[in-house]
């Protein structure tokens, strides 16, 4: 892991979010259609940040790049317009019970309140447990600060009771998925200094 990418989100120019599942599909002699999923379930997105000089984004943004040794290291980023939960929900959430690997329904309590809203269909969400990311696929109600939350893709590690859960500021550990760089040039600004271009693409570390 070498940290948390360095650049504001507001210097995002587009993000592109995505999830990947391969899946193989193939049907039987009487026309059946049969679908097994391999792999994980990961999230991707392709980002691309504004055009700028190289003291306005560009040195921190070249360096932290090549620190990354195209796809060996990982690194955490937090997805704009994804940051921010869709829910009502302000309190320390937790998970209520045990939970398996596998499951997509879960307990969790520490809600602030009760009402419909607490989390949204398309919020995310992470556990104190491990590092993949989760989406909510089903808007929650919570009751005595309690509640069942309906998330996909299904848990890939135990979680133990009491986890924390994080919906909020959400980042996502992910890594490079090309092997070249290329900060382009678009021009000069008025003063005569490099402007520079760069999108990446990155998937979910698992």
């Amino acid at each position: 892991m070498s940290g948390a990418f360095p650049i504001s989100s507001s210097k995002f120019e587009t993000m592109n979010f995505k999830s990947i599942q391969n899946t193989i599909i193939s049907k039987s002699d009487s026309g059946k259609r049969l679908a097994r999923q391999v792999d994980g379930q990961r999230w991707g997105f392709t980002v691309s940040i504004i055009t700028g000089t190289r003291s306005s984004v560009y040195g921190e943004l070249m360096a932290f790049i090549v620190k990354q040794r195209s796809g060996k290291e990982t690194f955490t980023i937090v997805p704009p317009e994804l940051e921010d939960a869709r829910g009502s929900e302000t309190g320390s959430v937790l998970v209520n019970g045990n939970q398996t690997a596998g499951d997509t329904t879960i307990a969790m309590d520490g809600f602030a309140g009760d009402g419909a809203g607490r989390f949204k269909a398309g919020d995310l969400i992470k556990f104190a447990s491990h590092t993949k990311v989760y989406m909510v696929v089903s808007d929650v109600t919570s009751s005595s600060n309690a509640a069942t939350v309906t998330i996909e893709p299904p848990l890939v590690a135990d979680i133990a009771d009491n986890s924390g859960v994080t919906y909020d500021d959400v980042a996502i550990t992910v890594f490079l998925t090309s092997d070249i760089q290329e900060f382009g040039s678009v021009g000069a600004d008025k003063d005569g200094n490099i402007l520079y271009k760069f999108e990446f693409d990155v998937e979910e570390a698992l």
